[in-house]
Order: C-alpha cells, then structure tokens, then sequence
C-alpha cells in the first residue's frame, strides 16, 4: 500500500510537470494499463515483494534468484551468437511454434511492389532497412558504421524542428522537418532516392583516472550528406540512434506502472541529485495518454506500437496502426508517395493485425539468458562499487511483474532487468538536443543492463551508448554526466581494482 501511494504522489507530479512544460492536458489515471490482462496483487503478494526487492545489503554472496535474469523465463547462456534467440524458458511447446512463425517475419525480407510474392512486398519507398533483423543483429545491438559492410549498418538519424507556435521557456515542441520528416533513410526502392548519407567525424578526448591509468573517449559530430530532396531546414535537430538489443521487451512491458512511478522524483525531493520521470506519450492503440516504456526515450508505450512504428519508419510497412503506404515520406516528396505500394490486397495493409501479432509475441519472447559469475568475489565487489557509487540510482536492479491471465511467461516473475524505464538529463555531452513527446534534449530513458556481458559474443562489438561512440563499458560509464556526473565521477577516483570490479560486474549481467 506505501508503494501504491508513493505511485499516486508521483503521477500527480509528474502531471503536474507535464502540464506545466505546455503538453496536451494528461489523464492522471497513468495507472491504466489496458494492454495487459493484469490479475490484482494480494497484500500478502505485496509484501512479499517488497522484501525480495530491497536493496542488498550483503554483498558476500549472490542474492536469492539473482542468477535468473527474467525470473522462470530465463535461458541457459549459450556460448555462440544466437544466445539472444531463444524463446522464454517457460513457454509451452505451442507456444514456441507460434515464436517461430514471428521469428520468420522478423527476419523476412520485404520487397518492393508490385512484386510476384504479395505476403512480402510494401518495402519503402525509402527505408533503412528490409528487414527488421538487419537492424537488431541476431536480436542484439545494432552495428554503428564502423563495423560490418553498408548492409549491416543498423544507425539512423531521426530529425525535427521547433515548433514555436508551442514552445514555452521549459518545453520545446517539435514537428517533423518539412521534406524530410521524422526520420533519414538511407536507402530507395527502384526509381526513388535515398534521403542521405550518414558521415561522422570523432574527436579524441583523454580522460586521467586513479592510478594513473587513462581513457579516451571519442566525441562524434554527425553530418547527413548527399541530401537526396535538398538542404534540410535550417533549424533541424538530428538524432542518431543504433538499434538496441530486443531480449526481455515482454518483461519490461509487464512491469507495473505503478512501480516505475514510484521510482519518479522529477523534482528530486529527496535531493539525492537523480530526478528521473516518466515520458507520457500517446496511444494509438487505446486513444489515450499511457506511460511511455518502448525506444531509446520511451516514446512509445506498448511493445506493439513501438513494433509497428518501426515498421513504419524503418522499412515502409504500413500496419493498422501506422496505415500510410509510404512510410514516413512527406507531402514534398511527391514521387515517394506516387510510388507502388503493397497495401490494398487481402491484408488491407502491408503487415496486417495477424502479422504485428505474431512479432509482438516473438519480440515479448525473447529470453534473457542466466548471468554468469554471479558467485565470483570479482564480480561481487563489482556489484558492491555499483551500489557504493550510486548507479543503482537510475539502474534499478528489479522488479515483479503483473500477474497475468493470459501471458503466463511474463505472469509475476522476479526479474533483474537494471533499469527504472524513467527519463533522466544525461548532460550535454550525451545530449541530442532533440525533445521527443516529453523527453527533452538532454534527456534518455535508462536502458537496461540484462545481457550487456555478451553483446561482443552476439553482436561482433562492444559498442555502446544511444550513437555506439563508447567503445567499452568504461567509455560509457564515463560519458554519463547530469544526474550521472556525480557517479561518473566517482568511478574516476575509485581504486583501479575496484573499477576493474565494476566492469566485472556488468560483464557478468
């Protein structure tokens, strides 16, 4: 019941600070969460909880279930690349079969139309990729340009302008670049331009750390060249983005609302310098306003919306839910939208109901595998720095989820997940300067940590962060500044053993 309360005080907050950074008027209610089919907690249910979600306060030995990521769901860690493509450890055997038809449109190549194979064709007309494994490799992070042929490449770069009809002293609003619109494809089906090429230059910065040891981080600019429709507007704001890794989505998404916002303190009452809060953005599903979980800024709040927006944006597809046929083009790309397009036939759209909702249960299955050395003593001073220096702050180690009627592998499991879903002001070296729904430009969803440890295994890499311009995990810890800058800072001066044990720790989860 404390939590529940601390929940309500933190909707009213957060409403509050919406409502005065000049947003469209939100629902106080940010507790709805029609999506789910979610069977109410018992207060014994709740207290239990509660206990098995405080903060350590042992750090010689694992906690109970720590080991199990995303709880009954969790997967053996398999030592290849396919270790984020299995499918929740709790799903039945009819269930896996209905995983594999949504792993094959996951991975499906969509063509242009017309084409011969009607089930596939609707690709663009402009697109950054055809499928939407060419941009979550293996179910895994994206490739920055730096790694792998221009095929592979799986880096973006949305793009917006001022609205100053409603911007406020505290809020930018935005609206899509005139020509452009809301993001930059690189690539054009027969006949149609490709909007840009991406060009980035780094710059070299050397950071001195505790016992004499150094880093250097690499601060990228970011140019869109060989613009294919003209000069962008002079005020675009661009955001580069590489696609994340997909495991545990489902999870993430049965997280009540209530616990996230319980987490909220966007005024930083209790003055421990992290303010984190919810982005409240619109459903297209429910027609209403809901807590933003999905994207590198939560701008969207159910993992169909946000499969369906990539849809959209990243391939062309119309849906039921982004119906356009082409995409994200403009009204000043007229040849763009005169192009053939695949909607029209017996699906209506080019990815029909039956299609999303057979993605949506292959993303929500995605299973987190187990971590590993979670009982090594490197490992557990590591996960003692984390705590010590204040990360867990905004990397929230777990959480329960909903029980659920009719998603048993998500239905209430303890999962280890490391993040609070909340926006936080990461500071000006990490800012985009590109507000989106109530996230502004300095600002980022926390991103989970689960499966970090193995992106060099998955995805070829080790790069990180919302642009891939951290190299390592110590680079990325160090680009944290805002309400990090104070932790950031603390790994600076930590013992070198100490901040070799924290990176232990994150290569363990």
């Amino acid at each position: 019941m404390q939590r529940l309360a601390l929940a309500t005080l933190s909707i009213f907050f957060a409403v509050s600070a919406f409502a005065s950074e000049g947003l469209p008027p939100v629902d106080a209610d940010l507790l709805s969460e029609p999506h789910l089919d979610i069977i109410p907690r018992t207060d014994e249910e709740a207290a239990r909880i509660a206990a098995v979600t405080a903060a350590p306060t042992d750090f010689t030995k694992p906690q109970s279930f720590e080991a199990n990521s995303a709880g009954a769901a969790t997967v053996r860690a398999m030592g290849n690349t396919n270790a984020f493509s299995s499918v929740s450890a709790n799903a039945s055997f009819e269930d896996e079969l209905t995983f594999k038809v949504g792993n094959g449109l996951f991975k499906k190549l969509w063509v242009s139309s017309p084409a011969s194979t009607m089930a596939s064709d609707g690709l663009g007309p402009l697109y950054n990729a055809r499928s939407c494994q060419r941009c979550h490799i293996k179910d895994g992070r994206g490739h920055p340009p730096e790694i792998g042929d221009e095929n592979a490449i799986s880096m973006f770069l949305r793009v917006s302008i001022p609205d100053l009809a409603r911007q406020t002293e505290d809020y930018l609003a935005t609206l899509p670049e005139p020509t452009y619109g809301t993001q930059l494809q690189d690539f054009g089906t027969a006949g149609q331009r490709a909007e840009y090429v991406l060009e980035i230059d780094y710059e070299e910065i050397e950071v001195p750390l505790s016992g004499g040891e150094t880093a250097y981080l690499r601060k990228p600019t970011y140019r869109a060249a060989d613009l294919g429709y003209g000069d962008l507007h002079p005020d675009a704001m661009l955001s580069p983005r590489v696609a994340p890794q997909m495991i545990g989505l489902g999870l993430l998404e049965a997280i009540p609302a209530a616990d996230i916002l319980a987490l909220a303190d966007a005024h930083d009452a209790d003055g421990d310098g992290i303010s984190g809060r919810p982005n409240v953005v619109w459903s297209r599903e429910y027609d209403q306003w809901m807590l933003g979980r999905f994207g590198l800024k939560a701008m969207n709040p159910t993992l169909n919306q946000q499969n369906a927006d990539a849809f959209s944006g990243d391939i062309g597809v119309s849906s039921p839910l982004f119906p356009d046929p082409w995409g994200s083009c403009t009204a000043a790309q007229a040849d763009c939208r005169a192009a053939p397009h695949g909607d029209g036939d017996d699906r209506v759209f080019e990815i029909d109901n039956a299609g999303l909702e057979l993605v949506l249960f292959y993303s929500r299955n995605l299973a987190v595998p187990a971590r590993r050395d979670v009982d090594a003593p490197q490992v557990l001073r590591g996960k003692q720095v984390f705590h010590q220096v204040g990360c867990a702050s905004c990397h929230q180690p777990n959480f329960v989820t909903h029980r659920l009627a009719e998603q048993p592998e998500q239905s209430f499991q303890l999962i280890w997940p490391y993040t609070d879903m909340l926006l936080h002001d990461m500071g000006e070296g990490l800012a985009d300067n590109r507000p989106e729904a109530g996230a502004n430009g300095r600002e980022w969803r926390t991103p989970p940590l689960w499966g970090i440890g193995m992106t060099e295994q998955v995805s070829g890499h080790t790069y990180f962060l919302h642009d891939g311009r951290a190299r390592n995990l110590l680079e990325a810890v160090l680009w944290h500044g805002g309400e990090a800058a104070a932790q950031r800072d603390a790994v600076t001066v930590l013992p070198p053993q100490d901040r070799a044990a924290l990176i232990s720790f994150l290569e363990s989860l």
